[in-house]
């Protein structure tokens, strides 16, 4: 059974590290949703989030491998994790008369930001998880979207929430 999988690969900063693990996906026919890499606090090494669906024992083989190349620090793989998931998008709709108010009250409803406006046109931001921009988007299309972008997911493990127990 497929099931979309979120994992976190801390790699070194170098040259050549992002083509070696794409490669372990496409090499097993493994499609990336997408891809997301960035320096960490430590700018020696990158954290890369790349998402993904397919067959587990598939994507076990690939986890195993990943952890064998030298440039791979940690693979974390959040299926069954407790995490927060965020990803942005950029969207520029048509600024149609009759449709700029709902333009504007769906962006305020959903918390979007509007980084410019023209005679033509808004782009708007949003930052959220896959559902609430696949609403945002539902929602914008009527008004005409003439450009769309998006980031890659990025994911981050929540901490445990300790249990008090209250004596009473």
């Amino acid at each position: 059974m497929s099931m979309r999988h979120a994992i976190s690969i801390l790699v070194d900063n170098q040259a050549g590290v992002l083509s070696r693990v794409v490669g372990l996906f496409s090499g097993r026919g493994f499609n990336i949703e997408s891809l997301s890499v960035a320096p960490t606090l430590d700018p020696t090494k990158s954290k890369m989030v790349i998402t993904t669906t397919g067959n587990e024992q598939v994507l076990e083989q690939i986890k195993k491998q990943l952890n064998k190349l030298i440039n791979v620090i940690k693979v974390v793989d959040y299926m069954g994790k407790d995490y927060v998931e965020r990803e942005m998008i950029l969207v520029k709709v048509k600024a149609k008369e009759q449709s700029r108010e709902e333009v504007f009250r769906i962006s305020e409803i959903f918390r979007a930001k509007v980084l410019d406006v023209s005679p033509a046109s808004f782009t708007i931001a949003l930052t959220g998880d896959q559902d609430k921009l696949k609403a945002f988007i539902e929602l914008l299309g009527p008004a005409g979207i003439i450009d769309f972008v998006r980031t890659g997911t990025i994911v981050m493990e929540r901490e445990m929430q300790s249990k008090r127990r209250t004596e009473s």
